[in-house]
């Protein structure tokens, strides 16, 4: 295929409520949607995850859109491409910046799946016709408070909880939730906001018959983990350790964690992500797929890798209206009972609705 013209848009996406997490309130997704259109016309959609402060990882909104703009789609826009990953080659001179990179290699798999007239799950090699999903919950002021906001989302017909948790707001949070719900599948999320010092508490999670926890050393870190894991019952669950399939090697090799949120975005494409989860799977590490406030572009794209038989634990993919009023794809992501369906559509499945598009857009930029 060979790719004409690129559109980017930065979009600012209010959230229906603030989400906070161990490091920051987030009341908007400050996100770029990526447009590529062939020689045929037709059109690839995705979205670049990174935040508009660095605060996640190392990229940001700024900085993605002007790493695309004069490195990354002059290497595409022009030229042919035989294949999505053909992009790890091509950008392999560029060091990380694993967002921006995802953001080209998911508009091509959606390009790609449209000129085989097949589904994104399909192209990708999945299978399954629904994927089971979860929520995620960011810090809450009380105990009270989380529990009243778990009670309204088991109601939804969420079954795996995540709880997004920080020094003085963990386990007397947490148990207040076990006892209200003995049976429900929860999970921690630490967003590396512990140390080792901090090990007295984090073994203190292992009485609340958590799934996992995830993440809650230093991003990047390995070794660490290996000897917290060593010293817990509970799962370790590694998020911004993993950026790579050289990275999960590590993990197994080291015994960093049990469990790996591959988060599209942060491994650097849907190629990336199917890699590591074959690689996983092999290995008896569990996986499931995480999200980053994902507009219904970037959600489609979840939707489509976590039909993979690797993905085995219920993902972070929420309905649109978890949390926006208004999504930038119709039809919006809708559950069905614990589970979203998965579109059978071409590509992402979904259609771009350009009037929300236009509403949320703040600027617009043409590379041909």
């Amino acid at each position: 295929m060979k790719i004409e013209k690129a559109r980017l848009f930065k979009i600012d996406f209010p959230l229906r409520n603030a989400f906070e997490v161990s490091f920051g309130v987030i009341k908007y997704k400050r996100t770029i949607i990526l447009e590529l259109t062939d020689q045929d016309g037709n059109c690839g959609y995705s979205e670049c995850s990174a935040f508009d402060v660095p605060f996640y990882n190392e990229e940001f909104r700024s900085g993605a859109w002007d790493l695309l703009k004069e490195q990354l789609l002059p290497k595409v826009v022009g030229h042919d491409i035989n294949h999505p990953d053909d992009i790890y080659q091509l950008f392999s001179y560029i060091r990380r910046n694993n967002m921006s990179k995802a953001c080209v290699n998911c508009a091509l798999w959606d390009l790609y799946a449209k000129r085989l007239q097949l589904p994104l799950a399909k192209a990708l090699g999945g299978d399954k016709q629904k994927v089971e999903v979860g929520v995620s919950i960011g810090v809450q002021p009380s105990p009270e408070k989380l529990v009243e906001t778990v009670r309204g989302y088991l109601n939804d017909g969420y079954r795996r909880i995540k709880m997004k948790i920080k020094p003085g707001a963990d386990y007397q949070f947490i148990k207040a939730v076990r006892n209200e719900f003995p049976e429900a599948m929860l999970m921690a999320d630490a967003n590396s906001a512990y140390r080792l010092k901090d090990l007295p508490m984090l073994q203190r999670l292992d009485e609340l018959g958590l799934l996992m926890i995830e993440q809650p050393l230093e991003p990047g870190d390995l070794v660490d983990h290996a000897q917290l894991q060593s010293k817990l019952k509970t799962a370790i669950c590694l998020d911004e350790s993993i950026l790579s399939l050289a990275d999960a090697k590590k993990m197994i090799q080291l015994g960093s964690g049990r469990i790996i949120n591959i988060k599209v975005a942060r491994v650097g494409g849907l190629g990336a992500a199917k890699q590591i989860q074959e690689y996983a799977s092999k290995h008896s590490i569990q996986c499931w797929c995480g999200g980053m406030l994902d507009s219904g572009v970037a959600r489609a794209e979840n939707i489509a890798i976590a039909t993979l038989q690797g993905y085995t634990l219920p993902n972070d993919i929420a309905a649109s209206t978890r949390y926006y009023n208004q999504d930038i794809i119709k039809p919006v992501v809708e559950l069905d009972g614990t589970y979203v369906n998965v579109p059978h559509r071409p590509g992402l499945g979904y259609e771009i609705d350009w009037d929300n598009m236009k509403k949320f857009c703040k600027a617009e930029l043409v590379l041909k």
